[in-house]
């Protein structure tokens, strides 16, 4: 790992917020990655009574962004249960109540192991489980989600699409810094497993992707060009003036997310 890589992760212990807070149903789940790490989420059920997880239109398994743990990135994706979703948020190693500490690799094996995860529960109907991703949760959800064949489509929200790449982005915006930003990304940050050279391997199965024109976190031309490379079915929703995570607050953005699910989970060939 390059000196710069840790730059991508900003992982925290506090908690910002709990589902009980919004009524909602849900159970702590502790489980272990790929190489062992014991990690954890919850598990926020479907809205609906008893049996809402068996009833559930699917489950979304929850990529969240680089920076806090699920307490704060729960808020994002809150929406689903009521819309009939179960959703699987997880922190990856070293964030929140997850052991270890965050590597490109690891993450991508966490969200790996969360697919499993959630596969193998009682109830949950594992031919029907797709995930979300938002920002690095996009990027290394894409990655999974081309070495996890059951799973049945992928959103990405904000999604760059590579790490040295996202690296100059950021950099070009600080005034000290833009002069050698491409310099510095290439030697500061490693190569591997950059969501460009992954993206066409998830086809047949459907994908959206999202992105803001307006986004300084992450340069939406990126996400473009992962709608670009990918394989089809496939969808691609520039949302104009649009901010980083704009479309996961907003009812519109909402619909679409879930419209789009129902359309994997439910045996749907275009988009």
């Amino acid at each position: 790992m390059s000196i710069g890589d840790s730059l991508f992760y900003y992982p925290t212990r506090s908690v910002y917020g709990r589902p009980e807070t919004y009524g909602m149903t849900y159970s702590s789940e502790f489980f272990e990655s790929m190489d062992g790490t014991r990690l954890h989420g919850w598990f926020l059920s479907a809205s609906g009574g008893m049996n809402a997880i068996r009833e559930a239109k699917g489950t979304v398994v929850h990529c969240h962004g680089n920076s806090g743990n699920i307490s704060g990135h729960f808020e994002l994706v809150r929406w689903l249960p009521e819309q009939g979703w179960n959703v699987f948020c997880f922190d990856y190693r070293g964030y929140g109540r997850s052991e270890g500490r965050p590597t490109r690799l690891g993450t991508i094996e966490d969200v790996q192991a969360a697919v499993y995860h959630v596969r193998n529960m009682a109830d949950v109907d594992g031919g029907k489980i797709v995930i979300l991703g938002q920002s690095l949760g996009g990027a290394v959800g894409i990655v999974a989600a081309a070495l996890c064949p059951d799973v049945r489509g992928l959103a990405v929200e904000g999604a760059f699409s590579g790490y040295q790449r996202e690296a100059d982005f950021v950099t070009r915006q600080n005034a000290v810094l833009s002069p050698i930003s491409g310099w510095l990304s290439r030697m500061a940050i490693s190569e591997g497993y950059d969501p460009i050279d992954w993206v066409n391997r998830i086809s047949p199965r459907p994908m959206l992707f999202v992105c803001g024109t307006k986004d300084t976190v992450v340069d939406h031309q990126q996400t473009v060009d992962l709608h670009d490379a990918a394989g089809g079915p496939k969808e691609l929703c520039v949302i104009e003036d649009g901010l980083h995570a704009d479309s996961m607050r907003e009812v519109d953005g909402q619909r679409r997310f879930s419209e789009f699910f129902k359309m994997c989970v439910n045996g749907g060939i275009g988009v």
